[in-house]
């Protein structure tokens, strides 16, 4: 995921960054290699350093992560 391309529609709050993480987590999902062999946590911390320049991670890293987790179990995104 580019955020560089995509910063004027990045926001430091929760609702930005699920959506730039739901974004990112698919793309992850649909990219042919070894990333889906990874355990969740794993795979979650990948995603979370293609996004390492969205405000809200950069502010709230451990809310962040929740907030990864949840909208996993919430949308079935395993």
């Amino acid at each position: 995921m580019n955020l560089n391309a995509s910063s004027d529609n990045l926001y430091n709050n929760a609702d930005s960054f699920a959506m730039a993480f739901d974004t990112a987590w698919k793309e992850s999902i649909l990219e042919k290699d070894k990333d889906n062999e990874n355990s969740i946590e794993e795979r979650v911390e990948i995603t979370l350093k293609k996004l390492k320049n969205h405000p809200f991670l950069i502010e709230n890293p451990i809310r962040s992560k929740e907030i990864a987790f949840f909208r996993i179990k919430l949308l079935g995104l395993s």
